[in-house]
């Protein structure tokens, strides 16, 4: 993020019923069926989604699951969203194709134990991790605000108190910040697809609420309401995968941190957690949230880095934003002595070997409260102690 103290940011979040997102929860619910069948299963899976049509590929290795069962589960993730639409729908107008097929050998050469070798990381790469004190989560308050109006919004549609609004949204804040804080909300956007009964007139009044709802007050002191841009193309009524194309993991940095943080480009949805894509990007949110809960700092990066193969990081760098490089080293030696950063101590540590994943693909990784099933784990602010002086 900019160096100056003065300066607006923004950042923008996309509903559960965006393609993109779409795409993402059929993934994850692919991972989340083997590793409920396999806590140890390899999942690599891609979902396209378009008008009428999903279609799945990638590479897994586990238990043989039936081809009917994950499709009829890909009707159930459909219907859960909210699609029955002429152009895309959980019934069988929609066609669901599946080419999942074996992982390659080479690779889980690379990533298996074996003799005296420790699992090795999936793949190469770096992974960032993130966390600041502008909000109670530890999240850079435009994508906090993004995410929580889509997520409210997407609350009442699914209860029936919000009618005529569709699945697939858009959200997008501007914050004013003053003293490198954020200080007022400059400009919200929100985009919705919603039924041909209404007009845009409607769509705004149905939707305005879930800004004052989702904000806090002081943020919103000198807003200007003409800054409040509701579908400003106009008509929304065909959306979702039959109005444009989804892929998996094309969302990552609404799935992060809103271009607050660097992005080591990695997507999270589709992996099981040997894949340090997602896994280390949730250990690295992990240290920094702990970092910043224990008061230490206001923010503070993460950054690890993998080769195939290999089960320690390669290096391991932290950024508190305060150029105090003995702080800094104390962090530094505080993380290597007390966080096992291989793929088996990611895993160990934050008990990833959980269906806990389709509940990750809409709304954020980050920012979120664990729950007791173990989903958010790296949410827990746990380790503080470790980096107090």
């Amino acid at each position: 993020m900019s160096n100056l103290k003065n300066y607006f940011f923004t950042s923008e979040s996309v509903s559960e019923g965006h393609p993109d997102k779409v795409s993402d929860r059929i993934s994850d619910m692919v991972v989340d069926t083997y590793l409920s069948n396999d806590p140890y299963s390899r999942v690599a899976c891609e979902t396209l989604t378009t008008t009428n049509k999903v279609v799945l590929a990638g590479e897994v290795r586990g238990p043989s699951i039936k081809k009917d069962e994950l499709i009829q589960k890909v009707r159930n993730c459909i219907k859960d969203i909210g699609y029955d639409q002429e152009g895309f729908s959980w019934k069988e107008t929609t066609q669901i194709e599946s080419h999942l097929h074996s992982q390659s050998a080479d690779i889980a050469m690379g990533v298996d134990s074996s003799g005296n070798k420790d699992e090795g990381a999936g793949d190469q790469g770096i992974m960032f991790g993130y966390a600041c004190n502008e909000t109670d989560d530890f999240m850079p308050a435009p994508i906090y605000y993004s995410h929580k109006i889509l997520r409210l919004m997407a609350n009442d549609r699914k209860s029936g108190k919000l009618k005529n609004i569709e699945p697939d949204s858009k959200s997008q804040v501007t914050f004013e910040y003053e003293n490198g804080k954020p200080k007022r909300v400059k400009s919200v956007v929100i985009s919705s697809q919603h039924s041909a009964d209404i007009d845009q007139n409607k769509v705004r009044e149905l939707l305005r609420p879930y800004m004052i709802n989702s904000i806090p007050k002081h943020f919103l002191e000198k807003f200007d309401d003409e800054e409040l841009y509701v579908n400003p193309t106009g008509n929304f009524v065909i959306g979702g995968p039959d109005g444009d194309c989804g892929l998996t993991g094309r969302k990552i940095i609404v799935d992060t941190y809103g271009g607050a943080a660097p992005h080591g480009g990695g997507a999270f949805s589709g992996k099981d957690p040997t894949k340090v894509d997602r896994s280390a990007a949730y250990a690295s949110r992990y240290i920094a949230k702990n970092i910043v809960a224990s008061k230490i700092t206001n923010k503070c990066l993460i950054q690890l880095a993998y080769a195939i193969g290999v089960s320690k990081p390669l290096s391991i760098y932290v950024d508190l934003f305060d150029n105090d490089l003995e702080k800094s080293k104390f962090i530094e030696e505080k993380i290597r002595k007390n966080f096992d950063l291989s793929p088996r101590g990611i895993r160990e540590m934050l008990n990833l070997n959980k269906p806990i994943y389709q509940k990750t693909a809409a709304y954020g990784h980050f920012g979120r409260m664990p729950e007791k099933d173990g989903a958010f784990s790296w949410e827990k602010t746990d380790k503080t102690d470790v980096f107090l002086k």
